[in-house]
């Protein structure tokens, strides 16, 4: 005795929920790039790396141009000294103070090194150095 068979389904596709998706998707992308912040500075061709970046609530940004010029919030300063006497007047024993060096890639070692001396001296010892994510490395070349 032979049964009789039902026809196959064909699958389908739904597309509607597909849409309601890339909808969410759209709608949080662009309410998360609402949110980020870009920190706008002199301009310096900074090194690359990968890695994060810790946000912080007070944050002093010392940039170093690659003519060796040395600036405090984009204010000029004439030495690492300077800039540090500044740093701590400013931020009289506040642990919580976070510094961001952003110094140019052709700028020699020593003087980076040289800073980030002094500013351990003064007794802060959250210090960042500011680079370009990694995506950028191949875009800037």
């Amino acid at each position: 005795m032979k049964f009789p068979r039902k026809p196959l389904k064909r699958a389908r596709i739904e597309i509607i929920p597909m849409i309601d998706t890339m909808f969410f998707l759209l709608v949080f992308f662009m309410m998360a790039t609402l949110t980020m912040t870009n920190q706008y500075n002199l301009p310096v061709n900074l090194p690359h790396a990968t890695g994060t970046q810790d946000k912080q609530q007070q944050v002093i940004t010392l940039t170093l141009t690659k003519d060796g010029s040395l600036f405090y919030d984009q204010e000029l300063v004439g030495s690492p000294a300077d800039a540090v006497l500044r740093l701590v007047k400013q931020h009289k024993g506040d642990k919580q103070t976070a510094v961001i060096i952003n110094a140019d890639r052709s700028v020699e070692h020593g003087q980076v090194v040289e800073l980030m001396d002094a500013i351990r001296q003064s007794g802060i010892t959250r210090i960042a150095v500011a680079v370009s994510p990694a995506a950028q490395a191949t875009t800037a070349k």
